[in-house]
């Protein structure tokens, strides 16, 4: 009798080797090696200056807008390399980022979400219309808007601001999600919303969040990395690194607020 085959978990979307980031002299990063899930939320914790930041760059190739920046190592987004990738815009349809301030475009709130789909060639209205609604409902922000969508997305609260910016990046149908320290500019309430809006969005895509708040990734994040130095230390499922099972002492020092 023929054995079942064993049970697989899900692929990996990202898979990082040997990453290293540099900014003229100053190395930010080094000798990462990660492994991002499909459907997974990835949380990555540590301090000020661990590079953090310059990790979530090197997915998308953010290196070429920032100067100096220099990155070595492969990172690998749905089995293509990259540093491979010809057509840049068309890699950052598919990984969105939502920076740490909401910067919601000089645009009405329509067009902030239509300008993604309009660039990419959708011109028709219907077609617009069902994207901006189902952009901003997926954001939990369409409740609010639905009656001044011809408002400036400029003047809508930092919270509201910073729900339209994660629409505007749903709307280009991402594989990937990029959140850097979503939290800074949104108040406690408007931060659990948003918390709620990411696990309902975990069923369609995969998320990388940087979070400075420990807790806000013991919440949603199904595996923790943490950086230290411009290092990865550890990486491990969130329940476990949480409940005393991280490796390196420095893991829980940090965990703890020891230091931070």
């Amino acid at each position: 009798m023929t054995a079942p085959a064993p049970a697989t978990g899900p692929a990996n979307l990202v898979t990082v080797r040997g990453l290293s980031v540099r900014y003229g002299d100053h190395v930010a990063l080094q000798g990462v090696d990660l492994d991002v899930r499909e459907h997974e939320i990835f949380g990555i914790i540590g301090p000020a200056n661990a590079g953090k930041t310059s990790f979530l760059r090197a997915l998308n190739r953010m290196d070429e807008f920032v100067p100096r920046m220099r990155v070595d190592g492969n990172v690998t987004f749905a089995g293509r390399d990259v540093r491979s990738v010809r057509n840049l815009y068309a890699l950052r349809r598919q990984i969105g980022v939502v920076f740490p301030l909401p910067v919601g475009l000089p645009l009405s709130i329509y067009d902030n979400v239509a300008l993604g789909p309009r660039l990419a060639g959708t011109t028709g209205r219907a077609a617009l219309d069902e994207i901006v609604e189902r952009c901003l409902r997926r954001a939990a922000l369409w409740d609010e808007v639905k009656d001044r969508l011809d408002g400036l997305g400029s003047l809508l609260s930092g919270g509201q601001q910073q729900r339209l910016t994660i629409a505007r990046a749903l709307s280009q149908d991402p594989s990937l999600l990029l959140l850097d320290e979503f939290s800074i500019a949104v108040d406690p309430v408007t931060t659990m919303r948003i918390e709620e809006v990411l696990k309902e969005l975990r069923r369609e895509l995969t998320i990388v969040l940087v979070t400075n708040l420990v807790q806000q990734a013991r919440r949603l994040a199904d595996r923790t990395a943490f950086f230290l130095g411009g290092r990865c230390v550890e990486c491990a499922a969130t329940d476990a690194l949480f409940g005393g099972g991280a490796r390196d002492q420095r893991t829980n020092d940090y965990l703890e607020g020891r230091f931070g």
